[in-house]
């Protein structure tokens, strides 16, 4: 009988033991996924800063040649029609 008392609370102790565990391990990971996204925000906003910044430097680009500088001509040219095109398009879709 002392024996089967014994394996009882062997029993007892490591189903304590386990779900100290499991709770511990839930809260971590309710932690690290609070983490997880808080980093993945400041990542997206790190992407749009860059591109931002992309897009104020192809800008940049563009005023100093049509400023005068012959650095990046081709470029200029290039953006210019493909703006002319998708303004086209824009006009195009008005009109129907």
């Amino acid at each position: 009988m002392s024996n089967t008392l014994e394996v009882v609370h062997l029993l007892e102790d490591s189903l304590k033991s386990l779900l100290f565990n499991y709770n511990f391990l839930k809260e971590e990971n309710e932690i690290l996924l609070k983490r997880n996204t808080k980093l993945q925000q400041k990542l997206l906003e790190k992407e749009q800063l860059l591109q931002q910044q992309k897009d104020n430097f192809d800008t940049l680009k563009i005023a100093k040649t049509i400023e005068g500088s012959n650095q990046n001509t081709r470029e200029t040219k290039l953006k210019i029609n493909a703006l002319i095109k998708e303004i086209d398009k824009c006009i195009i879709q008005l009109q129907q």
